[in-house]
């Protein structure tokens, strides 16, 4: 049974100007838009969606480099609830799938409790009146019963830390941050990281910049890219016939899940997905010299497996310099590199990922012991109960917390799992009359000493490379080290014994008790 503390709960003293929520969602990506639309499913009309953008669409919102597209095939990597009969291509192109999120949105009927330009400079949970005090960009205060963090695992785009760069006095620029002011044509471009933007971006770039460089730290998989346009019939099919649609979806789906056990159990079952990767080398590129350069010296999948048809042969084109030689410095016009080589340049694009294991919400985030989650996360690394309740911050739930990213398939199923669970803890509370609810520090820590248990055997730990998945302690914090529908299951029900939770007292006058959660 979980522990029950008594206590009154005082309504909430408000500044003025402030607003009373039940429910505070940050963000407007997949995670706060699927957020809005299950709150609503379920009666909960009293919630604020604030998203620092200017429209919803998160990640696919910000990233509108040249070439930007999704690695997951279309008709998994979208809402179950909302299928798309008009995919144009089995992976989605970004505008797609930026206009499919406006479509949900607007047809949701959600969008009236949506403010955009909007940001959390401070959050803090507030024990006497167990609400929490929320300050936003615009200078107005909100509190709130729950607070649910949907800002996203790749938001905040993560900038080198190179010598001079400052001082470069050409165009510079983060992939997720594109300037579509600038004209690349016939300029010379360095492209900084061999991940997933650059890999889409180079090959797209190669076409109109005079000369591009590629600065390779490591040398990433890249298997080949099994995209098609969808045929008029089948498109017929997706719109008049639903489960043809949810028959791509689920085998798409199981197709996904035969990666696993390659990832998480053992190496050599992943060995086919190898072959494929450097199949597609000697494909790309005939020069030996480079081949070799490209080719990964770690297992397959301990950094995240890329797929591109045109990367190899990008990269083996005459106006194409792949450098591997580590980077030193730039100056106002160049980038130099160990080997004592200055390289001029007009525009750098930097594509090096961005905060994953350090997550900025964390930093304005505050708990019950006056902490921020930042700093509590700086003593171990990321970690929470189930990937979305921490310990000593009540009433916070995350969706896309600690350790559940995905190395294999889509993070619209992870999204889905947290939020069956979000709307069954709030459906709880509702029930019992539950002013918080907290996980207890034992139920908190047993679940992520059996996450790194078996984080120690999985290719992301043991594959041989450093990966943007372990943290500054080399704790893998990112990503799920099970099967994706046993996430699901693991996240079915609000399991309330794991959980300490505060009621109002009894005599609290019954207009009040309601006002908790209403």
């Amino acid at each position: 049974m979980p522990t029950v503390t008594g206590m009154t709960p005082p309504q909430p003293r408000r500044a003025p100007g402030s607003q009373h929520v039940q429910h505070l969602v940050v963000g407007a990506g997949f995670g706060g838009l699927g957020t809005a639309i299950t709150l609503a499913e379920d009666g909960e009309d009293d919630f604020l969606v604030i998203e620092k953008g200017t429209e919803v669409g998160g990640t696919w919102r910000d990233n509108t480099y040249p070439g930007a597209a999704c690695d997951v095939p279309s008709p998994l990597y979208s809402f179950s609830f909302a299928p798309n009969p008009d995919w144009s291509m089995s992976f989605s192109p970004q505008p797609e799938i930026q206009a499919y999120l406006r479509r949900v949105a607007a047809e949701s009927g959600v969008l009236d409790r949506f403010r955009f330009g909007t940001a959390v400079e401070h959050a803090a949970w507030d024990d006497a009146a167990q609400c929490w005090r929320v300050r936003l960009s615009d200078g107005r205060e909100v509190t709130s019963t729950t607070l649910i963090t949907a800002s996203g695992g790749l938001s905040e785009p993560r900038l080198p830390d190179i010598d001079g760069i400052d001082s470069f006095q050409g165009e510079i620029f983060h992939s997720a941050r594109w300037d579509h002011d600038v004209d690349l044509a016939g300029k010379r471009v360095a492209v900084i990281g061999t991940g997933a933007s650059a890999i889409q971006i180079v090959p797209e770039v190669r076409k109109v910049a005079g000369h591009l460089d590629v600065y390779q730290r490591t040398a990433p998989y890249v298997i080949p890219r099994n995209d098609r346009a969808y045929t008029r019939l089948e498109r017929l099919a997706f719109r008049h016939l639903p489960v043809v649609q949810r028959a791509y979806r689920t085998a798409i789906y199981w197709g996904r899940e035969t990666y696993v056990p390659g990832f998480t159990r053992q190496p050599r079952l992943a060995w086919p997905a190898k072959q494929l990767a450097l199949a597609n080398i000697r494909k790309g590129i005939a020069d030996p010299e480079l081949r070799e350069r490209v080719t990964p010296d770690f297992e397959i999948g301990c950094k995240r497996i890329l797929i591109s048809n045109t990367w190899y042969p990008a990269l083996a084109s005459d106006d194409v310099d792949l450098v591997t030689d580590r980077i030193v410095k730039v100056t106002g016009d160049a980038i130099v590199t160990a080997d004592g080589v200055e390289r001029p340049v007009d525009v750098i694009v930097v594509a090096t990922g961005f905060h994953t294991t350090d997550q900025p919400i964390a930093q304005h985030v505050v708990g019950r012991e006056g902490r921020s989650l930042a700093e509590v996360w700086s003593e171990g690394g990321m970690a929470a109960y189930k990937g979305t309740t921490v310990h000593g911050f009540p009433n916070l739930f995350q969706v896309v917390g600690p350790n559940t990213g995905l190395g294999h398939s889509s993070m619209v199923f992870v999204i889905e799992s947290q939020l069956a669970y979000v709307r069954d803890a709030i459906r709880t509370m509702r029930a019992h009359d539950y002013a918080a609810v907290e996980p207890r520090r034992d139920a908190q820590d047993t679940w992520n000493a059996d996450l790194q248990q078996r984080m120690g055997r999985t290719v992301w730990n043991r594959g041989g490379c450093a990966s943007w998945y372990l943290d500054e302690h080399g704790r893998n914090t990112v990503l799920w080290p099970r099967a994706t529908f046993t996430m699901r299951r693991l996240l079915s029900r609000f399991d309330s014994a794991a959980y300490d939770v505060t009621a109002p007292h009894p005599t609290t006058p019954a207009h009040a008790r309601e006002d908790v959660l209403a």
